[in-house]
């Protein structure tokens, strides 16, 4: 799905766009006949109350939680949350079926869950943020292939990363045919986005690279 005003390339798709997306009995989500996302399903919003008073957006990632959206985050992970009111007044939400490190259009593939969580208080211990453990590697089902990447260098970070994933859309709409909407969609729900070198040196030079995994093309 494309919003209007969200994404990393918001002003690229100024139009809003929506996918229906059917699993198959492989538990892989189709976008079209060839490309199919293998499905790994995590909530992208947890977290406790800011100590802050007043309403606040569940959209950004804060300090106690909020917009995670970190796709390792699945079924026997634990993570941490600071507590800074009374009873933490913990929430959950925002189901994916599967989702690239990044989310770069904004959405994942979004679905209802139904989720059993355990919560537990951890008396006399402080974090800064939120810290979490994964139950095993930090590796999709899809890795199993190998990638096609796409890097871009420069000074910004953020234009670093739009250009990574302009590039990407390129490759897919040359190699694989695919739309840019389409391409666009893939790359939020499969790629991941990486930060290969910060802003370091003399030069500050960074380098952003973008990730799409060859198994969403086996059909």
């Amino acid at each position: 799905m494309l919003l209007p005003g969200l994404g990393l390339l918001q002003d690229d798709f100024p139009d809003p766009a929506l996918k229906i997306w059917t699993v198959g009995p492989d538990e892989r989500a189709e976008l079209r006949p060839g490309v199919r996302v293998p499905t790994e399903l995590f909530l992208g919003e947890m977290g406790d109350a800011p100590e802050e008073p007043g309403a606040h957006a569940t959209m950004p990632p804060r300090r106690t939680g909020g917009n995670l959206d970190t796709r390792h985050i699945i079924k026997g992970s634990v993570t941490y949350f600071p507590v800074q009111v009374p009873g933490a007044l913990f929430s959950i939400g925002d189901g994916h079926l599967a989702q690239g490190d990044g989310e770069v259009c904004g959405t994942a593939i979004e679905a209802p869950l139904t989720v059993t969580v355990k919560i537990s208080l951890r008396k006399g211990r402080s974090i800064p943020g939120v810290q979490f453990v994964t139950n095993g590697p930090t590796t999709s089902k899809s890795d199993g292939m190998g990638y096609y990447v796409t890097t871009a260098e420069g000074p910004d970070l953020q234009v670093g990363a739009e250009r990574s994933v302009r590039y990407m859309i390129d490759h897919l709409e040359s190699e694989h045919g695919l739309s840019r909407t389409d391409a666009y969609m893939l790359c939020s729900v499969a790629g991941d986005l990486k930060i290969s070198v910060p802003v370091l040196g003399e030069s500050h030079t960074s380098l952003v690279a973008f990730y799409m995994p060859h198994s969403v093309f086996i059909g």
